[in-house]
């Protein structure tokens, strides 16, 4: 009996460790772009560059992972010169991301199910020390011996992050000077 309960427990564990892969994100290769807007229609977007991130994947979903983003790479692209500098200095500021106090945010994910283009994640999202859950879809781009990539889209509610400067959610009578609480990231990331 305990010989037949031994070989159940390696054969067990040999095919765990055949079903997942334990994969690591290249973060030269992966992007992670951001998108905010004004009530006015006006967009300012720009990116961030992640410092870290690891996903195990078994049987054809994501089972857990996650993804260190560095606060202190953050750019704004749809701007040149002051502009870009002085808008980059208030969007790391305590005005809204606070990044000398808190210079990583995270995503870990929780779980995953198959969907008829990629995969439904379950996660949290950790922002100014702030951790709250988030729902996502990742689209499989390609998946091989050698090369995984998905690109995701993912949206989050700045307010609830403590990310105030005119916000909606806290202040009122903004008019035309509202920033929307909604932030859109969009990412591909690329894996070994």
């Amino acid at each position: 009996m305990k010989i037949q309960c031994s070989l159940f427990a390696i054969l067990f564990l040999v095919s765990f460790f055949i079903n997942a892969q334990n994969l690591r994100l290249k973060t030269d290769k992966s992007t992670l772009k951001w998108t905010g807007k004004q009530i006015t229609t006006k967009t300012h977007f720009g990116s961030l560059k992640f410092k870290s991130g690891n996903i195990t994947f078994e049987n054809g979903i994501i089972s857990s992972g996650k993804f260190l983003v560095d606060m202190t790479s953050l750019l704004v692209e749809d701007l040149q010169g002051n502009y870009k500098q002085k808008l980059e200095g208030h969007l790391k500021s305590d005005d809204f991301f606070s990044v000398e106090k808190f210079n990583e945010s995270s995503l870990t994910i929780l779980s995953s199910s198959k969907n008829d283009s990629g995969l439904d994640v379950n996660g949290s999202l950790t922002i100014k020390g702030i951790t709250l859950p988030i729902k996502f879809k990742l689209e499989d781009l390609e998946m091989d011996q050698e090369e995984v990539r998905w690109k995701g889209v993912l949206t989050f509610d700045r307010s609830k992050y403590n990310v105030r400067f005119r916000s909606g959610s806290f202040f009122q009578n903004l008019g035309d000077k509202l920033i929307l609480d909604e932030i859109r990231i969009e990412t591909l990331l690329d894996f070994y």
